[in-house]
């Protein structure tokens, strides 16, 4: 829903409906995740995608159905055995994909969830996507780390709910929850689909130079935040890094401790070295590689580069352990000679390293495209 948002709230605030298509669940290798929204406003306008275009078309049309009567539906979208072609997934994956009316009325919560993605705060809607008596479904809990709001249909069901998808929202976790009819845990009839909805991961890039400026862009597109820092000023400005969020001028170790005792750096951050001078990476790399978890810690440079470097940061005290989980030379073999060429290197390593990617050419692989565990379950009956 984040995707499409700020496309539907017009509709919310002027009272009229709007219709909006969830992706709830995949198996196999879907082209969209759990999460990827469409949404068709009052005046018929469609925004974002639930299958990269494979059945973008019919979606829209029930999407446009469900705002005219109100009346929300789950349908699941496979490839059609008598035509791939027909309305149907021509990838093999199969899709479930729940589709509601949006409006004040129905989701009286909808601007305080814009207003705390807007603010980087954690937040999470719970939606009814299945249950016996058809008025449950759509209804909507906003869940924070505080606590939550809104109505599912009973107050046992909304402390179910609220209680079991706290551990969600601290992980960032998006998925499928089931209950009884009355929020009953251990039972079946009612299922939940949350959706989680945490700051933009953050991408840290040191070293001030063309390759920076490069991956800044990239890793912007990508999602995530992206912070450049160097010492010298002369070359850490905005003006040279204007697809960065903020350019900070510091010794790069020294910024990182900082925001790592702040509590400013977790599991998805991603840490990029591209100074290759050992005055700044070493100390840097000896604060990466001794914190907390991170996605990812990259560092550029020459092979012999690389052996200089392994060589320092095991002076320093550093086990094989935690070199290992350093990524250098950084990147993936592209032939890449440019900052763009080169950045998209390290881009594609990143990505391989979060969805355990071979790096290989997809076409000498025999195994499923999609790695990560959403994609992996078969359909139930």
């Amino acid at each position: 829903m984040r995707d499409v948002l700020e496309a539907i709230m017009p509709d919310w605030r002027q009272g009229t409906t709007a219709g909006l298509a969830t992706v709830v669940n995949t198996f196999k290798s879907a082209p969209r995740l759990p999460g990827a929204s469409m949404a068709v406003t009052a005046g018929g306008e469609a925004v974002g995608s639930v299958s990269g275009g494979c059945v973008e078309g019919a979606v829209y049309e029930l999407a446009t159905q469900v705002k005219d009567d109100g009346l929300p539906v789950l349908v699941r979208y496979g490839i059609s055995d008598d035509d791939a072609f027909a309305v149907g997934l021509t990838c093999g994956g199969i899709i479930d994909i729940f589709v509601e009316p949006v409006s004040r009325e129905r989701f009286a919560e909808l601007d305080g969830v814009r207003q705390d993605i807007a603010d980087g705060k954690r937040v999470g809607v719970a939606t009814v996507i299945e249950h016996p008596d058809s008025t449950w479904l759509g209804r909507h809990l906003v869940v924070r780390p505080d606590g939550f709001e809104g109505n599912l249909g009973s107050e046992r069901a909304n402390l179910a709910v609220g209680d079991d998808t706290q551990g969600y929202l601290a992980a960032g976790r998006t998925g499928i929850l089931s209950y009884g009819p009355d929020g009953e845990r251990l039972d079946s009839g009612m299922r939940i689909f949350f959706s989680s909805y945490a700051p933009a991961p953050r991408m840290l890039v040191f070293g001030a130079i063309d390759f920076a400026s490069a991956l800044a862009r990239l890793g912007t597109f990508l999602g995530y935040r992206v912070t450049v820092c160097d010492a010298r000023t002369i070359f850490a400005t905005p003006a040279r890094f204007p697809d960065a969020a903020e350019v900070v001028n510091e010794w790069p170790h020294r910024y990182l401790a900082a925001q790592q005792k702040a509590g400013l750096v977790d599991e998805r951050t991603v840490i990029c070295v591209l100074t290759h001078d050992p005055k700044f990476d070493i100390p840097l790399l000896e604060v990466a590689l001794r914190g907390g978890p991170v996605a990812f810690v990259g560092a550029m440079g020459s092979r012999r580069t690389h052996q200089d470097r392994l060589r320092r940061l095991r002076e320093t005290g550093l086990g094989d352990a935690e070199l290992a989980r350093l990524h250098s030379p950084v990147g993936l073999d592209l032939g890449a000679r440019t900052p763009e060429e080169t950045a998209v290197s390290i881009a594609a390593e990143i990505i391989a390293k979060q969805w355990s990617g071979s790096g290989e050419p997809l076409r000498q692989l025999d195994e499923r495209i999609h790695h990560d565990e959403q994609t992996t379950g078969q359909p139930p009956a």
